[in-house]
C-alpha cells in the first residue's frame, strides 16, 4: 500500500505520465527517488514530527518529493506556485521547513523567499543543473549574480542591493543532491503527513495539522483506504489529475492512488481539450474535478465534446465549490451516471458524500455524512430543525489544530462547548440528512434584515449562455444595510453594459424571489479566482466596502 510494494512488483509500470510531455515516471524510480530524498533528510538530522516543503508547478519530480516526507515521517507542506515570495517565505517561516524543494521555474522566487526565511537549511532545485557553480552555490537569479558562501557573511543569508546570497551549500541542485544520498532504506519508515495551509482569504493563511498517526508507512494510507474503499479504486485505475497538486484534494488523491499503485496522468495546466484529450489517449477510469472545470468542457464546441471518448470514465468526483445544478445534470447527460460529489474542507472534520443516483432524486445535496456527525447551529449554538439554513458543525470527525495559531483552533469550535467544528460554511438538512450548502457565512447577504445566500444566485447566473464567470456580493445600502450586486465576467466583452445587466436581472427574476435578485449588475473582465477554481469573493467584496468602517452601512 505504498510505492515500495509496488516497486517490488512492478518496477516498469507508470506511476505518473505528465500529461503535456509524456515524460512517464515508474513506480521503481519513484521509490529509488523518495527514498534517496528521505535518506538525504534523515542525514542532515530531520527526524519524525519535523516540516519540510515543496514550492512547485505541476512537475514530473512532485510525488516524489510528497513520498519522500511521507515515508520518513515528516510534514510536508505544498505551497502554492502562483504565490509571491512574501508570502512563500511568510509560510515557511510559519511552517518551520527545515528543507524547500523547487523547481527552475520557480527558482527565482525560492530564491527571494529563503533569503527571508532564515528557518529554511536547504534549497533544492529540480531542473536546473546550470543554476549552480561547481561550488554548488547559486549562479544568479534573474540574470542578476547572486552573492553565495561569501566568508565575510559569517555563513548567514540575507540580501543586498536587491540580490539574495547564502551560505555555500544552502542551495543545491535536486539531482545532484538525490545521486550522491544513498538508496538505502531507512532503517525506520514513520508515516509522515501533509501539512497544507488555507488560501488566506479571510487574512493571513493558517496550516491544518492533523496529528502524525503511528505505525510505518507500509501500514498504508488514509487516502487509499478513502479511494478504496469508498470510491472503489484500484490498482488497474488510469487517474486524470488536471487540478494543480498543491492543493489539498488533487495531492491527497495523487497519494491514493499511488498508495493503491494506479497510474497517474497529470495535466502540467488545466485545458478543457487536452482533458478530454488525455481521456481518450490513456483510457483514464479516475479523475477528480471542480465545477469551473465543468464548465469549460461543456463550452467547447459541440463537434469536439462529440467527437471525445469518455467511455472509460467510471468514477469522476468533483468537490471544491458548490456546482449549479443545471451544470452538474448536463455532465450527467453527458458522461452518464459516473459524477459523484463529495463535501469537505482540508481539516476533514467531517466528509459528506453522494452517489451520481443519489444526486439524480435529490438534486443540489451534497451528501449525507461518512466521516463525522452532522449538526446544524444558530448564532447562540444550538441545533435547528431540518429545512432550516445554520451554520455547518461536525463530531467525531478527523482531529486536528490551526498550527501555531490555537485561537483559530478554539474559534473554529462550537458555542456551547461541545467540541464539534466548523469551517464556516452554511446549510441545511432534509429530513433525510441530506446536506444541502446555501454559502460561506461570511458571504450571507443581510438586506433589512433578512438573509440572503448569493450561491443561489450564482448557481442560477452561471447557467446564462452570456455569463463566463460570476460573483454576488452584498454592497452598502443606507437603508436596507446591504443590496445585491452580482459582478459578472461575460462571455464577450464587448457586450458588458446596461442592456446585458437587464437582461440578467430579469433572468434571475423568472426563477427567484425578487429581493434575492441583483438590484445592480457591474461587469469584470476576469474575476479573481484561484487556479483550482475557488473564488476570492473577498477581494470582489472588499472594492465595495473600502470606504466604509464596518460592514454596517
Amino acid at each position: 500500500m505504498y510505492p515500495g510494494t509496488h516497486a517490488q512488483n512492478t518496477p516498469e509500470k507508470p506511476a505518473l505520465i505528465m500529461g503535456g510531455s509524456g515524460e512517464v515516471v515508474t513506480y521503481g524510480e519513484l521509490d529509488e527517488r523518495s527514498n534517496r530524498l528521505a535518506r538525504l533528510w534523515y542525514e542532515r538530522g530531520l527526524r519524525r514530527g519535523d516540516h519540510v516543503a515543496i514550492f512547485m508547478e505541476n512537475h514530473q519530480r512532485y510525488m516524489e518529493v510528497v513520498w519522500a516526507a511521507l515515508r520518513s515521517g515528516l510534514y510536508i507542506t505544498p505551497i502554492s506556485s502562483i504565490l509571491g515570495a512574501g508570502e512563500v517565505a511568510y509560510i515557511l517561516e510559519d511552517s518551520g521547513a527545515r528543507c524547500l524543494v523547487t523547481s527552475a521555474a520557480r527558482l527565482e522566487v525560492a530564491a527571494e523567499a529563503i533569503a527571508k526565511a532564515q528557518r529554511v537549511e536547504q534549497l533544492l532545485v529540480a531542473g536546473a543543473p546550470g543554476a549552480l557553480d561547481t561550488a554548488g552555490r547559486l549562479k544568479g537569479v534573474g540574470g542578476a549574480p547572486t552573492v553565495a558562501g561569501d566568508p565575510v557573511r559569517n555563513g548567514e543569508a540575507g540580501t543586498e542591493g536587491g540580490r539574495a546570497y547564502w551560505p555555500a551549500g544552502r542551495v543545491a541542485s535536486y539531482e545532484e543532491a538525490l545521486a550522491a544520498s544513498s538508496a538505502e532504506r531507512l532503517p525506520e519508515e514513520p508515516a509522515g503527513d501533509i501539512m497544507l495551509y488555507s488560501s488566506g482569504t479571510t487574512g493571513r493563511p493558517k496550516g491544518v495539522e492533523h496529528p502524525l498517526r503511528p505505525g510505518a508507512i507500509t501500514d498504508g494510507s488514509a487516502s487509499a483506504l478513502l479511494l478504496g474503499g469508498v470510491f472503489g479504486f484500484n490498482a488497474s485505475d488510469v487517474y486524470l489529475s488536471p487540478a494543480p497538486v498543491y492543493h489539498s484534494a488533487p495531492s491527497r488523491f495523487c497519494v491514493g492512488v499511488q498508495s493503491l499503485g494506479g497510474t497517474i496522468v497529470m495535466m502540467e495546466k488545466f485545458d478543457p481539450e487536452q482533458a478530454l484529450t488525455l481521456i481518450s489517449r490513456y483510457k483514464v477510469t479516475t479523475s477528480q474535478w471542480v465545477p469551473t472545470m465543468f464548465i469549460r468542457m461543456l463550452r467547447l464546441a459541440e463537434e469536439t465534446r462529440n467527437d471525445a471518448d469518455v467511455s472509460s470514465m467510471r468514477v469522476a468526483i468533483h468537490a471544491a465549490a458548490p456546482c449549479p445544478v443545471e451544470v452538474k445534470q448536463r455532465m450527467m447527460d453527458w458522461w452518464g451516471p459516473v459524477i459523484w460529489e463529495y463535501y469537505a474542507g482540508t481539516e476533514v472534520n467531517g466528509f459528506c458524500l453522494v452517489k451520481p443516483e443519489e444526486w439524480l432524486a435529490r438534486p443540489g445535496t451534497v451528501g449525507r455524512p461518512i466521516i463525522g456527525t452532522l449538526h446544524i447551529l444558530d448564532e447562540a449554538g444550538e441545533e435547528l430543525p431540518a429545512g432550516e439554513p445554520g451554520t455547518i458543525y461536525f463530531a467525531d470527525g478527523m482531529a486536528y489544530s490551526y498550527h501555531n495559531d490555537p485561537e483559530k483552533t478554539q474559534e473554529a469550535q462550537d458555542p456551547l462547548g461541545h467540541g464539534w467544528t466548523t469551517i464556516g460554511d452554511m446549510g441545511y438538512v432534509d429530513e433525510g440528512g441530506w446536506l444541502f450548502l446555501t454559502d460561506r457565512k461570511a458571504f450571507m447577504i443581510i438586506s433589512g434584515g433578512v438573509n440572503i445566500y448569493p450561491q443561489e444566485v450564482e448557481n442560477l447566473l452561471a447557467t446564462h449562455p452570456k455569463v463566463e464567470d460570476v460573483a454576488v456580493i452584498g454592497v452598502p445600502n443606507e437603508e436596507m444595510g446591504e443590496e445585491v450586486k452580482a459582478v459578472v465576467q461575460p462571455v464577450d466583452w464587448s457586450e458588458a453594459g446596461p442592456v446585458l445587466a437587464e437582461e440578467l436581472v430579469a433572468f434571475c427574476r423568472k426563477s427567484l424571489a425578487g429581493y434575492k435578485c441583483p438590484k445592480s449588475v457591474d461587469f469584470e473582465r476576469e474575476l479573481p479566482r484561484s487556479d483550482a477554481g475557488k473564488l476570492y469573493k473577498r477581494m470582489v467584496r472588499d472594492r465595495y466596502w473600502k470606504d466604509h468602517a464596518t460592514r454596517i452601512a
